[in-house]
Order: C-alpha cells, then structure tokens, then sequence
C-alpha cells in the first residue's frame, strides 16, 4: 500500500505541478443524504531536533481519505462532510504549496499521513480532530543549517559583494525564536554591497531518476531573493535558477521540488544550494533565513 501510494507522488511529481480544487469534495453517493462532519484546525509537526533540525512547518491543507478513498484537499482550517457513518477507516495527508505557489498543491511525502483504523462517523455532527505528523523514518537529512552553532555551512561566491552572519544579539527579535533557536541568518545590503550570492560550503550528491528531493527553508525579505543549484559537472558548474521569492516581512516556509531539476541533470556528480539578491533601488535590504534543511527520500 505504502509503496503505490508513493509511486502515485512520484507520477504527480513528474508534471512539477498538481493543480487541484482545495474546496472539492466527494460526489455523494449512495442512500445516505446526511453528512458526517469532521473540523481539522491544523497539523502539529514534532521533529528529533538533534536528528531532524526545527519543528516549524506550512502545512496549509489536508488531504483527507476515507477507506483508501480520497474524499478532497482542504484549506485549513476545515470542516469537511463526508458520506459515512459508523467506523471507516481516515486518514489525514498533511498539504503543502509546492514552491510556494498557491495553486499548485500537493501532499507532502516527507511528512507522515495521521490514520485512525476505526473513526466513528455520526450523521450531521461535526467532530474535531487534532491531527499530528512527523517525517518518515526513511528519510535522509542531507544538510541542516539552523545558524545555531559557531561556523556557517554557507560561504560567499566570487560574485558576492558580502555574505550571511548571525543575528545579533542572541535572541533578537529579528531571528526566528524557539525553544531550540536563538539566532538565525542575516544578509544585509546597501550603498557598499548591492549584491549577494551565497552558497552551501558543501556539494551534495542527490539521487535522481525521480527521487523526491527537497529543499526546505524558513525566510523574510525586504526585496526578491532568487535560489538555485550550481550542477556540478566534470570541471563545468551550471547555474540552474529554481525559484524566486517575493518580500516578505513576516516569515514565512517555502517548501521548493528539486526532484526534476536534478533528475534532468543526472550527469552531475553533485550540487550545490546558492541563494542571491541585490537591492534594488533601496538604499538597505536585508534578508533572514532560518532551518534549511535539504532532504531526499528513497523508495
């Protein structure tokens, strides 16, 4: 079951995108006109930190299913109606925005799916459901970067007219603050440095032939900031631009698919992450990121 289940995402995943209607719900069906209701608010996500990095999370929808049968995807918070009553089978994927991008939606397969085996359905009763996750056992952590340590794993390229630091002082209110976070990174721009190219210190090798890859990040920015892959091939390093992300004063998670880029490119023997912006016409920028975590998990 786990296995077709994975299969069918890494189908979706072949196409980059999956557009679908986050209010559809099941056709209804049958002699039962009533529907059962059940409210999800939201998914708690719990992380081994020393293992795993952070526990923050943008899980936006749900994906509910009912005896193996996909009922919909849902915004959350949600009360969605389904067509049963008595025991049935639920199950609750957690939804993020692939790239950050609200229409294309998919469940994420790093995170578990929350099941109860016998969930009693009762007629024109809405029942609340606390949902929790975690990410599966077979993940591989290929690089964590929380900024909570000594050194950086990120350096400047040549481009760069500067590079990340650390928030200062510990626990400013600019940093992204947890029990387990008390600095995150910055970038500052201005008159003397008007633009910036950091990269991961380290190349990683990423399996490919559709392999889900993923990189994870918590950011704020007062201007655009662009990532991408630096595709090491032989002697020759290709500058492959992924995504751009758009100001934002608040922080906020970008959950962002390499599986196709680095599938494409399966000649490279290994990759690196690479953020950068400038300024713009503004006279400063700055941008903060926290928790980036680049992840792949095999079948």
């Amino acid at each position: 079951m786990v296995r077709s289940l994975f299969k069918q995402f890494l189908l979706l995943f072949s196409i980059l995108v999956i557009s679908i209607g986050i209010t559809a719900c099941q056709k209804f069906e049958g002699d039962q006109e009533i529907p059962a209701y059940i409210r999800i608010e939201r998914f708690q996500l719990t992380t081994d930190y020393s293992l795993e990095g952070s526990n923050t999370h943008n899980i936006s929808e749900v994906w509910v299913y009912v005896d193996d049968q996909l009922i919909g995807a849902f915004e959350m918070p949600a009360t969605v109606p389904v067509l049963a009553k008595g025991n049935h089978k639920l199950e609750l994927r957690p939804g993020i925005k692939l790239n950050g991008i609200a229409a294309t939606r998919a469940y994420y397969p790093f995170y578990k799916p929350y099941q109860i085996a016998d969930f009693f359905f009762v007629e024109d009763s809405v029942q609340t459901i606390e949902p929790t996750t975690s990410y599966h056992n077979t993940i591989t952590f290929a690089w964590i970067e929380d900024f909570e340590y000594a050194s950086i794993s990120l350096e400047k390229t040549g481009k760069s007219d500067t590079t990340v630091i650390k928030t200062s002082p510990i626990d400013s209110p600019e940093a992204l603050l947890s029990d387990y976070s008390s600095y995150s990174g910055v970038v500052y721009l201005d008159e003397e440095a008007s633009f910036f190219q950091i990269a991961s210190s380290e190349a990683f090798s990423l399996p490919g032939k559709g392999t889900p890859v993923f990189l994870e990040l918590d950011y704020k920015c007062d201007q655009r900031m662009g990532i991408g892959l630096f595709a090491h091939i032989g002697p020759t390093i290709i500058d492959l631009p992924l995504v751009g992300v758009n100001p934002n004063t608040q922080w906020n998670k970008i959950y962002i698919n390499l599986s196709p880029i680095v599938t494409d490119y399966s000649d490279a023997e290994k990759f690196k992450i690479y953020f950068e912006a400038d300024r713009s016409e503004e006279t400063t920028a700055r941008f903060y990121l926290d928790n980036i975590k680049l992840i792949h998990r095999n079948i």
